[in-house]
């Protein structure tokens, strides 16, 4: 997916037509899948991000010492896209660092944030200043509690990269 000039919905959850089980989908205001996240990927610590197609886009590792490397494609370790050390780990807030790879392998300054409660499926990701997206859960009229199954992403204007964007919301809810 390409910048838009208006904020793109993704709305997320497991029960998307179409997926297999366990399986999380990210579907347009269409109702069509444009990603989805395997999480029967072997080894254990791997999650496979795969585009409507099922080609794979970022293979995200998980580690003991609570970091995870998303790399290019299925399964190769070669092309790390970037590394996510979580900051603030508490009942009520969590925070990631994210840092984006170069080319050459090694840190670029650009850096991503994010911060919000895995539990109420809320985080919004910064780059700066500037939030790139956010997270919300889907409230009905006369609703008085949401149901967590079921939540949105907004992807706001400037944000390239809108595989990173919901893998960075994936490892958020991990």
């Amino acid at each position: 997916m390409s910048s838009s000039p208006i904020p793109v919905d993704l709305f997320v959850s497991k029960k998307h037509p179409g997926l297999t089980g366990g399986d999380l989908g990210f579907a347009d205001a269409s109702g069509n899948v444009t990603f989805r996240l395997n999480r029967h990927s072997s080894p254990k610590n791997k999650r496979l991000f795969l585009d409507s197609t099922g080609n794979p886009l970022i293979s995200i590792y998980r580690y003991r010492n609570g970091s995870w490397q998303g790399f290019m494609g299925e399964d190769n370790q070669k092309q790390c896209i970037f590394r996510v050390q979580r900051t603030v780990n508490k009942l009520t807030r969590t925070e990631l660092e994210v840092f984006l790879v170069g080319e050459n392998g090694e840190d670029s300054a650009s850096k991503l944030k994010v911060k919000g409660c895995p539990f109420q499926k809320s985080c919004t990701i910064y780059r700066g200043n500037d939030i790139v997206a956010q997270t919300s859960l889907m409230y009905k009229l006369r609703q008085l509690y949401a149901k967590r199954n079921k939540f949105r992403l907004t992807i706001f204007p400037g944000s390239d990269d809108h595989a990173l964007v919901a893998a960075l919301v994936v490892i958020f809810l991990d």
